[in-house]
């Protein structure tokens, strides 16, 4: 794939065509397929939607440069039914003067965290902003115990994504969401200081799950700098159309902290990266909230797919379809515990 031929993609106004359902296509403005895919997966994000509308900012603020209201706007324009030529020009422009410039390429996860960090940063709302946070967040106990004293020195933090290294060959989303927490051993030159005993000791280090949230994404980490040089594993990557962390992880992996809920997580957007590290092209399959239908969205073209292709996006193939980013929501049950701390 050559860089210029992104260049031409559909500039023209969309026609009837370029809407399906709920979905309507997004005009490529040179390389702005990375934030087309992913305003695709935040638009089925209706969860993300509502509680921007709730926001009613007051004082001062230059609309032009402010991340969440044109969002909020750009939002409402693509589920609107009157079309329009580029409902996401503006909110292009505001992510360039947010230091995500146009007409570069960029990484879909590094564009979508800086999307989210950009929200909460520019949003004067505390209870909403931290309501945002938590729809992400997946929450984390870090720990490295002492092999010789088994002194064990904990650190929580969090993350809005959770990012799965890939082995070459294959891989499924369950072994590598296993492989993630799975604690590993240090010893020789990766050795930890202890503070008890003062000195470098053998130790195991990991993560154990502490909570999970309404919105999961995941980030199959497709690319690593070798050399000097980013390179692109093709590797193939199953994942379901619904998983279930409770039968997934082991449980030295899980928290004390951890509250318990069967309630799986289902499948509603995969952003996909096509070609090589250098030259690579964005599209993203999604089903919208309350369909049972999936649908691929190619900047500008949006046609209704079937659970096959979008399984077409394992990947396995060099320059094929790989899904980079995956976006589960948990499943609502009569009592709607939620994974919380």
């Amino acid at each position: 794939m050559s860089r210029l031929s992104y260049l031409g993609k559909q500039l023209s106004r969309p026609t009837r065509r370029d809407y399906v359902s709920s979905i309507r296509g997004l005009r490529n403005f040179g390389l702005s397929c990375c934030v087309n895919a992913l305003l695709q997966s935040i638009s089925a994000t209706e969860e993300l939607l509502k509680l921007l509308d709730r926001w009613n900012p007051s004082g001062n603020y230059e609309e032009r440069n402010n991340v969440p209201l044109l969002l909020r706007k750009t939002l409402h324009s693509m589920q609107g039914e009157s079309p329009q030529p580029a409902p996401h020009c503006e909110f292009l422009d505001c992510l360039d003067r947010n230091s995500i410039p146009r007409n570069v390429q960029h990484d879909a996860d590094e564009v979508f965290l800086s999307i989210l960090n950009l929200i909460l940063q520019k949003m004067t709302d505390t209870q909403l902003k931290e309501e945002i946070l938590e729809l992400y967040k997946v929450k984390v106990e870090g720990h490295v115990v002492c092999s010789e004293c088994t002194f064990n020195h904990k650190v929580n933090s969090y993350m809005l994504s959770l990012p799965l290294p890939l082995q070459k060959g294959q891989n499924n989303l369950e072994d590598c969401i296993q492989k993630f927490f799975r604690q590993q051993e240090l010893s020789g030159e990766d050795k930890c200081y202890c503070e008890r005993c003062g000195e470098k000791q053998r130790s195991t280090q990991g993560f154990k799950l502490c909570s999970l949230p309404q919105i999961l994404c995941i980030h199959l980490k497709r690319f690593r700098y070798k050399g000097g040089f980013t390179q692109k594993l093709h590797c193939k990557v199953t994942f379901p159309d619904t998983l279930n962390f409770s039968s997934i992880l082991d449980p030295d992996c899980i928290s004390d902290v951890f509250k318990k809920d069967d309630s799986p997580y289902s499948l509603y957007a995969v952003v996909v990266h096509s070609g090589t590290a250098m030259f690579g092209h964005y599209t993203a399959y999604i089903q919208p909230p309350g369909e049972q239908t999936w649908y691929y969205a190619n900047d500008s073209r949006v046609r209704q797919v079937n659970w096959d292709e979008v399984q077409s996006s394992f990947g396995g193939q060099n320059d094929g379809d790989t899904a980079y980013m995956l976006l589960y929501r948990r499943q609502k049950t009569s009592e709607d515990q939620g994974y919380s701390v």
